[in-house]
């Protein structure tokens, strides 16, 4: 079967963000919920790989194992939404109040299966606060205050690096996204989504959804973060910044460069 041409792309990915503007809550809460879990345990296998072998590009080569059970299960994984739901907002084929709905009832929904995760996560890893001193467990507390106490520590400029850090991020997740949407065949879809995915995780960019988890594990486990830390030098931020990378880096340039013009029916049926 034969990849489709970009024109095509562009128009699946639209019909995706259409579809996903129409889920019910409760569906968007399990499916959220799904991909928190999915991307929590992928990060404790990357962390895990990258200790034990002392070799954090390995740990990078793991990573994507959870995206790519994301997008081949169908759950829902706002980062990618913050691309396809805008696109078929421009072309007129949803409105706003489907875009929000969709962002905010995924992000809960990855919230909880994160900070679930994270929950089981610190059990296991500590087995239930028996063991405070484990190398896995020290990586995990250093990524938590890498992530906001770093950036605090130099201000607004760390607020700039995080922004940026976190646009490049969704960047490359929501290309892996699009990525999927080319491949047919499930070997090459995974090819195909491994690649980007690497990419942002082997950079140390900044993902607001793996952040849901991994900062509270680290907190969990006895990082020295506050809440007010968490949100504001990362979790705001990230998303802010996420945001941005999907929709402008991703869904803008796709659309202009090879997307149709907003349809007359659709733009008379929103006005």
């Amino acid at each position: 079967m034969l990849p489709p041409t970009p024109a095509e792309l562009v128009d699946d990915l639209i019909a995706a963000g259409v579809k996903k503007s129409k889920y019910p809550l409760d569906q968007l809460l399990i499916r959220g919920i799904y991909s928190g879990l999915l991307l929590g345990i992928a990060t404790t296998l990357s962390v895990t790989v990258a200790v034990e072998s002392a070799m954090p590009f390995l740990g990078a080569l793991a990573f994507p194992v959870g995206f790519v059970m994301i997008m081949i299960l169908g759950t829902e994984l706002v980062t990618g939404n913050f691309a396809v739901l805008p696109m078929a907002y421009t072309q007129g084929e949803i409105k706003m109040a489907g875009l929000l709905k969709n962002w905010r009832w995924v992000i809960i929904g990855n919230f909880l299966g994160c900070i679930s995760y994270a929950i089981l996560f610190s059990i296991y890893i500590s087995k239930f606060g028996h063991v405070e001193n484990s190398a896995v467990i020290a990586k995990v507390i250093a990524i938590a205050e890498g992530k906001t106490l770093a950036y605090q520590k130099i201000g607004y400029a760390g607020l700039i690096v995080l922004l940026i850090k976190a646009i490049i991020c969704n960047w490359m997740v929501s290309m892996g996204v699009v990525m999927a949407f080319v491949a047919k065949t499930i070997p090459g879809k995974i090819f195909a989504i491994w690649m980007p995915i690497f990419t942002f995780f082997a950079l140390g960019l900044e993902h607001c959804i793996v952040n849901m988890f991994v900062i509270p594990a680290g907190m969990f486990l006895g990082a020295d973060i506050s809440i007010y830390q968490w949100l504001c030098w990362n979790q705001i931020p990230a998303i802010i910044g996420n945001i941005i990378g999907a929709m402008f880096l991703t869904g803008w340039f796709l659309q202009k460069m090879h997307g149709s013009p907003k349809s007359t029916s659709a733009a008379s049926a929103e006005a």
